[in-house]
């Protein structure tokens, strides 16, 4: 079903995507335990210091949640409606703007390196996360700062792509995440100061 992008049913699963991917688990869930994931590590409120402050089952249950936030709407409107073309793009990208600028927290939020994974289950289901998972881990063995270790890993995402699903819609919705990711970790890549945070 190939739905023009300003249909109001594609603008309703956008809005479903955008704000689904905006729920700050990090956040929710480290408040539990009485910590704030905003004031340990990068002050990213995302898996990675949702395990520093408030340990590893908070964590864990951080990542699958920012996974499965951008997995379900992705995958329901994708694999189930049969979503494609420039509105499947737009729900592709929703949770992992909203993530990253969540209304929730002023319109500030993490990184969304786990919405990308969970966006990639929705369009491919096991092909690209296993893909994106190997390089990650790869990278991150070999690299100190994350923001080289997701550019390389999404980079080996499009090779991928290229060499065996050159399919227009998975090739715009990785441009856009290379172009939001490396955003989000721009620092990493001293495109810009670092803010003073004091």
């Amino acid at each position: 079903m190939v739905l023009p992008l300003f249909d109001f049913r594609t603008f309703i699963w956008v809005l479903f995507a955008f704000l689904f991917g905006a729920f700050p688990f990090a956040v929710w869930l480290t408040s539990l335990s009485g910590t704030d994931v905003r004031a340990v590590g990068d002050r990213n409120p995302g898996a990675t210091n949702a395990l520093k402050a408030g340990g590893w089952k908070n964590g864990l249950a951080v990542l699958f949640l920012d996974v499965t936030k951008a997995a379900l709407p992705v995958g329901a409107a994708h694999l189930l409606f049969d979503y494609k073309g420039p509105g499947m793009l737009a729900i592709a990208m929703a949770p992992m703007i909203g993530h990253a600028y969540s209304p929730f927290l002023n319109f500030k939020g993490g990184k969304a390196v786990a919405t990308a994974l969970g966006v990639w289950i929705g369009l491919t289901l096991w092909e690209v996360p296993l893909v994106a998972i190997i390089g990650l881990v790869f990278w991150f063995a070999l690299l100190r700062k994350s923001g080289w270790a997701v550019l390389l890993t999404l980079l080996g995402i499009a090779g991928y792509l290229l060499l065996f699903r050159p399919e227009l819609l998975l090739l715009e919705v990785l441009a856009l995440q290379i172009i939001l990711l490396i955003w989000k970790h721009r620092f990493e890549f001293r495109l810009s100061p670092r803010p003073n945070r004091r």
